[in-house]
């Protein structure tokens, strides 16, 4: 027989060596977490590490935003265009190389610099 956890009881538990530090729920509300369709894509030649730019809208509420993505391995930028992508949208800017990077797109990670894209299981109204 399996055990439930509550939320509560896994705030408190200790990390193994090497994790980060637990997320409580008032973290998780920070996040303004929403999904938007990739309408420009291009690779991004200037930055160091190869990346793609995208140009994602988020719906009315939140508009347009830019975000540099390390997903060169698995994904072409001409084949990201109309996709669905799942994103921060309240993080702070940062510059990649000169380009304003204003929205995390979410990913797993296989293994170093190979990102899969979470995107909503079926179309989804943007934002």
């Amino acid at each position: 027989m399996r055990r439930r956890t509550s939320i509560r009881n896994t705030a408190n538990r200790k990390t193994s060596k090497g994790a980060k530090k637990l997320a409580t729920i008032d973290d998780s509300a920070a996040l303004d977490i929403r999904v938007g369709t990739i309408l420009e894509a291009e690779f991004f030649e200037e930055a160091i590490i190869p990346v793609i730019k995208l140009n994602i809208d988020f719906g009315p509420e939140v508009g347009l935003k830019t975000s540099s993505s390390q997903i060169t391995k698995r994904y072409k930028a001409e084949e990201m265009i109309g996709r669905q992508v799942i994103g921060i949208v309240n993080f702070p800017s940062r510059s990649v190389a000169g380009f304003n990077s204003d929205v995390v797109v979410l990913g797993g990670i296989l293994e170093i610099g190979d990102v899969i894209i979470l995107k909503p299981d079926i179309g989804s109204l943007v934002g």
